[in-house]
């Protein structure tokens, strides 16, 4: 999958914090691995999710479009019987946006806002060092109960199956080490 270059942008910004994690490594290889983990990791969560594509940062819960990235737009939206104000590529709910924002100091619903919330989930459940290693099946295990369409998250939504997760995390770069 190819980012634009507002995305790399918003990416590469929102690496900033866990590429500290590598800062005193001496491998560039390694460095470069964990980016790309993580990136495949975070497009395989867009994938996961149905946001996948050119408006992935501003899908909300149903297909619809978000117009501005200010704020979350904090919408119910009822689909499928599930009411949810899911937003953004990662479907971030409005209650969970804001204490994200609160945390990080977000000042928008941006991208780059997006992607550091979404890393701060994964680092929150402890899976950060297992994406940046290529350990996916366990950082997905640590990471199903934030993502509904995660095999094994359990909220009577379609969940996705591992291998189809693991197969579209090495087609967008994302390599895999023993778990």
């Amino acid at each position: 999958m190819d980012f634009n270059r507002y995305q790399w942008a918003a990416f590469a910004a929102a690496l900033f914090l866990p590429m500290l994690l590598f800062a005193g490594t001496k491998s560039s290889e390694r460095k470069n691995t964990a980016l790309k983990n993580l990136k495949a990791f975070l497009l395989m969560i867009q994938y996961a999710e149905g946001t996948i594509g050119v408006n992935a940062y501003r899908m909300m819960y149903g297909g619809s479009l978000l117009n501005d990235y200010s704020m979350h737009p904090n919408i119910a939206i009822t689909k499928w019987s599930i009411t949810s104000t899911a937003a953004g590529a990662y479907q971030f709910l409005y209650s969970t946006w804001m204490e994200l924002q609160t945390t990080l100091g977000l000042h928008d619903f941006s991208p780059s806002s997006q992607d550091r919330a979404a890393i701060e989930l994964i680092k929150n459940k402890g899976a950060l060092a297992d994406v940046l290693n290529g350990k996916i099946v366990s950082a997905i295990y640590k990471c199903r109960k934030i993502w509904a369409s995660f095999p094994g998250a359990g909220y009577g939504q379609s969940e996705k199956r591992i291998e189809t997760l693991l197969q579209f995390y090495i087609k967008t770069g994302g390599r895999l080490t023993n778990e």
